[in-house]
C-alpha cells in the first residue's frame, strides 16, 4: 500500500490562481486559514470548504460572500490544486492520498506525516527550500516548533546552536475551538462564583495552569507534546542530534503561545549581536525594552503574523558567554498553524 509520501500521481502544474480546498474549514484553524487567504490576497481560481457531514450546509464569510461548507468525501478533490488539511491526523491519513491522486498538493496541519522522511516538514522562513522535495504532501509543523524555529534559525545560521532548554506556556487554541470556549465559560463561572466541571481539558482551566494535556510516556516522563517539539525542531533545523530539554505547560490564554528558551552556542554570542540578527530576520519582531519593562506578551502577539522576541540576556548559569536566555510569543493559530500553511502555499505558487 502506498503511503502519503508516495507519488501516487504527479500533481498537475500549479496555476497562477489555484483551486484551493480547506479540509476542516469550520474548526479554529480552518477559520484562520480563510482569514489568512483573504488578508494576504492569495490568488484563487476557486475555493472549496470541506468538513464533516454535521457541518455541511453551514456558511462562512469570505471576501464579501458567504461560502457553503460541503461534506468531505472521496470525490471532494477533483480539480483541486492545493488542499489545506486541518481536521486532525485521522482525517489526514484517510484523505491525503486521495487528494494527491486527484492531482492536489496537500499541506497538512496534523501530526500524521511530520516525521515521514519523504514528507518535507516546513517553516518557510527556516527551511523553505525543502518544499521542492515534496511528493504531494508537505507537513505543517507542531505550533511550538514552528514558532520557536522562526526565532532560533537566524541565530543558528550565525553561530551553531549546541543545546536548547525550553519551557512553554501554551494557549487554549492549541487544543482547538472547544478548549477556547471552555476557557471562556470556566472563567465566567469562576468570576460568578459558580462551580464548573471541565469536559475538554482534564483540569480546571480558569486562573490555573497545568502540565500539557498530551499523554505522558511513563518510561521517560515526557508527554507527547514535548516529544513532538524535540523531534520536529531537530528536523526543521536539520540538527538531528541537537540536545533539547523541554517542559510544556497549558496556561489560561486564548491563542498565543509563549516560551522561555535558553540557547547554548558553539561560540560566544552577545545579546547585542542576537538582537541585530533577530531584528533582520523574516517573521520576527524584537520587543526588548528593558527601561519600560516591556517584553513579548500573548496579548500583543495575538492576531500578529510575527513572532515577538525579547528578554534577550546572558544566561548567568554559563560563565563562558556562549549561552543566552530569551522569551518569545507567537500566535498559535497563525504562525503556529494557518499562516504557516498559507506561506507554504505561496511558496508553491512562487515555484
Amino acid at each position: 500500500m502506498s503511503t502519503a509520501s508516495d507519488p501516487a500521481s504527479s500533481p498537475r502544474r500549479m496555476p497562477a490562481a489555484p483551486v484551493v480546498a480547506i479540509v476542516g474549514a469550520t474548526g479554529a484553524v480552518g477559520v484562520e486559514l480563510l482569514t489568512c487567504l483573504a488578508a494576504r490576497n492569495f490568488p484563487l481560481g476557486g475555493l472549496r470548504l470541506l468538513a464533516s457531514a454535521r457541518s455541511a450546509g453551514k456558511t462562512l464569510p469570505f471576501r464579501g460572500e458567504n461560502l457553503v461548507v460541503e461534506e468531505l468525501t472521496e470525490t471532494s478533490f477533483a480539480g483541486v490544486d492545493i488542499a489545506l488539511f486541518s481536521a486532525g491526523s485521522g482525517i489526514s491519513k484517510q484523505y491525503a492520498r486521495t487528494a494527491v491522486r486527484a492531482g492536489a498538493v496537500v499541506v497538512d496541519n496534523s501530526s500524521a506525516f511530520r516525521m515521514e522522511p519523504k514528507v518535507p516538514l516546513v517553516v518557510p522562513e527556516v527551511n523553505g527550500d525543502a518544499i521542492a522535495a515534496h511528493h504531494g504532501v508537505i507537513a505543517n509543523p507542531n505550533c511550538v516548533a514552528a514558532i520557536a524555529t522562526v526565532a532560533l534559525a537566524p541565530l543558528h545560521r550565525a553561530a551553531p546552536i549546541r543545546r536548547l532548554n525550553i519551557a512553554t506556556y501554551q494557549a487554549a487554541s492549541g487544543a482547538g475551538a472547544a478548549a477556547m470556549e471552555e476557557l471562556r465559560a470556566s472563567t465566567a463561572a469562576y468570576l460568578r462564583g459558580e462551580p464548573f466541571t471541565p469536559t475538554v481539558l482534564p483540569h480546571p482551566y480558569a486562573f490555573n495552569l497545568f502540565s500539557h494535556n498530551a499523554e505522558v510516556d511513563t518510561d521517560s516522563g515526557y508527554n507527547g507534546e514535548e516529544l513532538k517539539v524535540v523531534a520536529e525542531t531537530r528536523r526543521i533545523m536539520d540538527t538531528p542530534e541537537l540536545p533539547i530539554g523541554i517542559t510544556c505547560i497549558r496556561v489560561p490564554v486564548l491563542r498565543a503561545h509563549a516560551m522561555a528558551i535558553t540557547v547554548t552556542f558553539d561560540e560566544a554570542m552577545t545579546p547585542a549581536r542576537a538582537r541585530e540578527l533577530l531584528a533582520a530576520a523574516d517573521g520576527v519582531r524584537v520587543v526588548d525594552d528593558r527601561v519600560a519593562n516591556h517584553f513579548p506578551m500573548p496579548s500583543e502577539a495575538s492576531g500578529q503574523d510575527d513572532v515577538l522576541v525579547g528578554r534577550i540576556r546572558p544566561d548567568l548559569g554559563d560563565p563562558s558567554g556562549r549561552s543566552l536566555a530569551l522569551f518569545l510569543c507567537g500566535d498559535q493559530l497563525l504562525k503556529g498553524a494557518a499562516l504557516n500553511a498559507v506561506q507554504i502555499a505561496e511558496r508553491l505558487l512562487a515555484r
